[in-house]
């Protein structure tokens, strides 16, 4: 068997289905379900049960997902070692929601340039969906995220909780505003709304990210629910403004990582990543690596 047969198994594992997983990997449906074929006629045993609901694992191939992931996981750090600046003996791969990378993951980084100056970091920005599937599949070592999922082999932690604010560019806001701009901050966001504004219409904006969403309130005016940190220099400079006794909504951040790893520096980054996480939450902010 090779890696990219281990790696197609890890795409129809986690996505559920062949086609989902050739539309991830740009390949056709056949190239997936020849990949899969093969892999298990080397394996003389079959992993998944096809039906129209998609692709389950069989008995066989949930016990072999440990051994794929072992398998990419390998390859993927033998490649990042091999890769590795001059002067550095490891590496790391992040991922987050944008607007965790909005002060809270900048800092980390700047934690860990001083904390393991010898380490090198491949930063991302990524939706819950590609986080969950990058750990999975040990293509990512650490992802943060507000609505992450329980997995076997991964570890879960709860970091800070986020306040979403009501804003708006113009110092007036009138309620409910036809230029709000809906910004997807998640199902848990999406219920909370729901049960507040239950008579809201549909919004004729919306974003999938916040930094869009903000953008176009600078722009083009309008109104929108955003974390308290991501917004408060820009209150503070009065380019946004908070809508009065609009309800605050709540979010919490996570850290999702892999159970399996055990390396020094792996643990250092996480201790980082819980040190600030405290400080968020005592509403400190932390300078350099020694506080």
């Amino acid at each position: 068997m090779d890696i990219e047969q281990a790696q197609t198994f890890l795409h129809v594992v986690a996505i559920g289905n062949f086609l989902g997983a050739a539309k991830k990997l740009h390949v056709t449906q056949s190239t997936v379900s020849a990949r899969i074929q093969n892999l298990e006629r080397q394996l003389g045993a079959r992993l998944f049960n096809r039906g129209k609901q998609g692709a389950s694992l069989t008995a066989a191939g949930q016990r072999f997902v440990r051994h794929a992931q072992t398998l990419v996981r390998t390859a993927d750090m033998a490649k990042q070692d091999v890769g590795l600046p001059a002067g550095y003996s490891g590496g790391l791969t992040v991922s987050g929601r944008i607007a965790l990378w909005e002060g809270f993951l900048p800092r980390w980084v700047n934690w860990m340039r001083q904390a393991a100056p010898t380490i090198s970091l491949r930063l991302e920005i990524g939706f819950e969906p590609d986080i969950m599937q990058g750990l999975i599949q040990n293509t990512l070592d650490i992802g943060l995220m507000y609505t992450p999922q329980a997995r076997p082999g991964l570890g879960l932690e709860r970091l800070f909780d986020e306040t979403l604010v009501l804003v708006s560019r113009d110092a007036v806001c009138h309620w409910p505003d036809p230029d709000y701009v809906h910004v997807d901050w998640g199902t848990e966001f999406l219920h909370q709304f729901s049960v507040h504004f239950s008579d809201h219409p549909p919004a004729a904006l919306s974003a999938n990210i916040g930094w869009l969403g903000i953008q176009q309130l600078l722009t083009s005016g309008g109104s929108g629910y955003f974390p308290q940190r991501m917004v408060r220099a820009l209150l503070e400079q009065k380019r946004l403004y908070q809508v009065p006794d609009a309800p605050q909504f709540s979010l919490t951040a996570y850290m999702v990582y892999s159970l399996s790893r055990n390396d020094a520096f792996f643990e250092q980054a996480l201790q980082g990543l819980r040190l600030l996480g405290r400080e968020e939450r005592r509403g400190e902010i932390i300078d350099s690596a020694t506080k």
